[in-house]
């Protein structure tokens, strides 16, 4: 697995990456990919870091698990490559900015502009078999992906972390709230958005409000 992390998490995480834990990881990704279809491509499984750089995260978005179809995931938690079809998840996120921020409804599916402008699009686990929903869970991925949430929490202040379901508010007992603002609203998916849990929450509204209060710059969703 190539461990080519940018720079600017290096001195955060080189740590993670000398733990057992990650090197029976890495062994098993190794592996997997090897054997198997597997998803993200094994040069974009650190994505997230590589287009958002420790020093510029003002945001973090927690997904679970990849896309598991063919051209789907690009390491960035909802995103999909530029001219792939928008998985129903990606729909309804931007369905909600639409309304929230009255902007139009994007042609790409690439939150890769999100990421430049620091939003960590972090998935728990990084890396997924193709069409097996869950088949890298439990392997270490999550522990890591703690740390790192555990990392920013610990040694940033202002950030703004968007929990959307009940996977992803489970990991606000890894933030600080004294320091940090956490939003929650039901999942994106269409299960939960068209049970009234999604659509009107105005995350993008607030956290441009909050990023201006903090004194930085509105993000352009």
């Amino acid at each position: 697995m190539n461990l080519d992390i940018h720079k600017s998490w290096k001195p955060y995480l080189e740590q993670e990456f000398k733990k057992d834990y990650f090197k029976k990881l890495t062994t098993f990704v190794l592996k997997e990919y090897k054997e198997s279809v597997c998803f993200p491509p094994e040069d974009a499984i650190f994505n997230a870091f590589n287009y958002c750089h420790f020093n510029d995260v003002k945001v973090v978005i927690i997904g679970q698990d990849p896309y598991h179809d063919y051209g789907q995931a690009n390491g960035l938690c909802f995103s999909v490559a530029d001219g792939v079809k928008h998985p129903p998840s990606l729909i309804n996120i931007f369905k909600e900015i639409e309304t929230d921020l009255r902007i139009p409804y994007p042609e790409s599916g690439n939150l890769e502009h999100w990421a430049k402008q620091g939003v960590l699009l972090l998935n728990a686990t990084l890396t997924v078999r193709a069409h097996e929903a869950g088949s890298h869970q439990k392997q270490g991925w999550e522990t890591f992906t703690d740390a790192v949430i555990k990392t920013v929490s610990h040694e940033k202040e202002d950030v703004i972390f968007l929990l959307w379901g009940g996977f992803a508010k489970k990991k606000v007992k890894l933030i600080n709230e004294k320091k940090h603002l956490v939003l929650t609203s039901g999942h994106p998916s269409p299960l939960s958005a068209n049970r009234g849990y999604w659509f009107g929450n105005q995350h993008f509204s607030k956290v441009n409000e909050a990023l201006k209060a903090f004194g930085e710059k509105r993000l352009d969703w």
